[in-house]
């Protein structure tokens, strides 16, 4: 007769080792974390991103100026002043419109007067001018015509300064920088001593006039002048 096998609790107890981990089996567990890990990185990479990019800019709606008048005068008289009370320049004309765009006065039948710190007396008159907003540029059109004044002799300047007279067509004038020019020929008249030329520029504070193009001049003699009645 065939015995029968023994319980399962009686049967005998094998050891059991524990499995040498390999490092494929390190490589396997660690690669179910990869696909998070790159979710991770990219999350913070979008997130740097978003905070050093900068932002765009808002587009500002630029209103065009229209060359229109904006406002005018009429049978006026505009006077400056200086820091101390003295009066600077003084601007008649006719009628003025003023050009927002530009800020540019034009001026109908213009007759303009300006003082230096020296003291010399600029008298201009065209019949028309353009002046920038702070008078410092004036552009004369039509029968332009630019007076300094003679100067007497002083205690600074021994030597009298005589009348210098300035005509043609455009006369652009420089009234902080005592200068005066033109593209367009020209009439110089100094005392009485007298120039043409196609193109000239004047500084008055270097006493230099630069006379270009087809230049003439007429010098009297002193002699005459004192002989002249």
């Amino acid at each position: 007769m065939s015995q029968d096998p023994p319980p399962f609790h009686e049967l005998p107890q094998v050891e059991r080792r524990p499995r040498p981990r390999t490092l494929a089996g390190w490589w396997d567990r660690a690669s179910m974390y990869v696909p998070l890990l790159m979710m991770g990185v990219l999350a913070l990479g979008t997130y740097w991103l978003v905070r050093n990019t900068p932002n765009a800019p808002t587009a500002e709606v630029v209103i065009a100026v229209k060359h229109e008048v904006d406002y005018f005068l009429r049978k006026f008289n505009v006077k400056s002043y200086d820091n101390t009370g003295h009066l600077k320049s003084e601007v008649h004309g006719l009628e003025a419109r003023h050009y927002l765009d530009t800020d540019i006065l034009e001026i109908d039948q213009a007759r303009i007067r300006n003082i230096s710190p020296a003291g010399d007396v600029v008298n201009a008159t065209a019949n028309r001018a353009y002046s920038n907003g702070d008078s410092s540029e004036i552009q004369l059109v039509g029968n332009a015509v630019v007076v300094r004044e003679a100067r007497a002799a002083s205690r600074e300047q021994t030597r009298t300064v005589p009348r210098l007279e300035f005509r043609g067509d455009f006369l652009h004038v420089f009234l902080n920088e005592e200068r005066v020019k033109s593209h367009k020929p020209v009439v110089l008249i100094r005392g009485t001593d007298q120039f043409s030329g196609d193109s000239f520029e004047y500084n008055n504070l270097e006493g230099v006039a630069d006379l270009r193009g087809r230049v003439k001049g007429v010098l009297m003699p002193r002699s005459a002048v004192r002989l002249a009645p």
